[in-house]
């Protein structure tokens, strides 16, 4: 069983900065790609920051230059460093694992942000 957790969000103020972890456990052959999606009040789930099997990252228009996205594969944890926050950034983060042949999904950390 293939298990996401996420972690380190809470409420900062507009400006500030939080760094998101995504720890995945179980029985894993191949991951293909993880990536960080958000769930704003009211608005659909939308793609936030992915990285390949092989590194490569992409990000949100409205993310990029304040998000960063890595993995530590020897922690078997993904991150989200986010800077500059925004109240507009305010969601629930979710983290998003290709793993085998299924796509896993973690249940979610809050983050706030006030202006």
């Amino acid at each position: 069983q293939v298990q996401l957790v996420e972690s380190g969000g809470g409420l900062v103020q507009a400006g500030g900065s939080l760094r998101l972890s995504c720890t995945y456990s179980g029985i894993i052959f191949i991951i293909h790609g993880m990536a960080w999606y958000r769930q704003g009040p009211g608005e659909q789930r939308e793609l936030v920051a992915s990285i390949t099997r092989g590194g490569s990252t992409n990000y949100a228009d409205s993310v990029k230059g304040r998000f960063t996205i890595s993995r530590d594969n020897a922690k078997n944890t993904v991150y989200l460093q986010m800077n500059n926050l925004k109240p507009e950034d305010t969601a629930v983060y979710y983290c998003k694992g290709g793993i085998d042949r299924n796509d896993y999904w973690g249940q979610g950390t809050q983050v706030t942000v006030s202006s």
